[in-house]
């Protein structure tokens, strides 16, 4: 399985950015997905996750601004990010769970994507 990132960015704070994940397999569907972020200094850490049935998980500081979605025909998975601040600046990594539900965790998940780095000046 590969997961192939697209490109970040950067992008002036308040702007739009989205993210893809283009995945290789045929059991893309059956498998929850997450996107990730690491900052300097900073461990890797969940941002949203979407669960092979649909159902999705933000982590507190981007509730309302940050959406996840997936779309099992193309086997891709999406993060749209509006309203972005200074703090998202980081490397965003998706991630394949071993599970079909999220996982908050990243060790429930076997494959990575290559990391993209996005940057949001003030």
């Amino acid at each position: 399985v590969q997961l192939v990132e697209s490109e970040g960015g950067l992008v002036q704070a308040g702007g739009s950015l989205r993210l893809s994940c283009a995945a290789s397999g045929r059991t893309f569907s059956n498998y929850a997905m997450g996107w990730f972020r690491q900052a300097p200094g900073k461990a890797r850490a969940l941002v949203a996750g979407i669960s092979s049935g649909g159902s999705t998980y933000y982590v507190d500081s981007v509730k309302g601004r940050f959406t996840i979605s997936r779309d099992n025909a193309k086997n891709t998975v999406y993060l749209q990010m509006n309203s972005l601040k200074p703090e998202d600046t980081a490397v965003y990594y998706c991630g394949r769970a071993r599970a079909n539900r999220i996982m908050l965790l990243t060790t429930y998940y076997d494959y990575w994507g290559q990391g993209t780095q996005v940057t949001v000046s003030s």
